[in-house]
This record gives structure tokens, sequence and C-alpha cells, in this order.
């Protein structure tokens, strides 16, 4: 099972993908990642609910594509589907969910929920 939440920003798209592409900027609006990402080499390390995981982004690209890959302390990996698209004057921002293997419905709807937040957050920061 996949969701994918969208939000529209009224801002430019080179300038949401440029702010979206630095990932010390998510401690601006991405409550999952934020709050604990630091760099460590060519990778970037946070706080997993298991403890210290090891994060991958995706380099600087001309189709807007921002995925990154979270390796948690178990070995297992869970990949995001990110994307900034032009659309008018601003830009539709889409992260997409996938339900990971024992996820209960109410987790899943939960996850969906926090995605909706922190994309509402990021709408926020980048439209002041």
């Amino acid at each position: 099972m996949t969701d994918t939440v969208s939000v529209f920003i009224e801002r430019p798209y080179p300038e949401v993908y440029e702010f979206l592409l630095a990932p010390e900027n998510m401690s601006r609006w991405a409550s999952g990642l934020g709050e604990s990402l630091a760099r460590a080499g060519d990778e970037w390390t946070v706080q997993s609910p298991q403890g210290p995981a090891r994060v991958r982004f995706t380099g600087r690209n001309t189709f807007g594509v921002l995925d990154h890959t979270v390796y948690l302390p178990d070995g297992s990996q869970v990949y995001v589907p990110m994307r900034v698209v032009e659309h008018g004057d601003g830009c539709e921002v889409m992260l997409t969910l996938f339900r990971q293997p024992g996820m209960t419905d109410e987790h899943f709807a939960a996850d969906r929920d926090w995605v909706r937040r922190d994309l509402a957050a990021l709408k926020t920061v980048l439209e002041i």
C-alpha cells in the first residue's frame, strides 16, 4: 500500500528545489528526520526509535527528484520518494509513503498525517 501526500507552494520551483536539496534545511520543516539530522562524511545520521540510522539523499538533478533512503540499525531500509514539480508560478511538493512490513492501518494513517503536518510546515516556511 502506498499513499502520496502533496502540497502546493506559492514560490518558484528553483527556489523550492534549492531549499529542499539542502538536508540541513529539514530542521525547519521535517519533524521526523529534521530534528536530529547531522552530517557524517558523505552521509547523514538521524536518531530513529531503533537508535542511530544513516540517511542518503539523492543528489542534484534536473528532474526535481529529492528521494532519500533511511538505513535503520536492524538492517532494514525505508525508501522515501519525494518530488518537486513546477506548477504555474509555484510548485507541487509530493512525498510518497510505502506501508512498511507489519505496519498496522492505524500506524500508516498516523505516518500519513505526520507527513501532511510536515508539508504544511514546509509551505509555511517557504511562503513567508
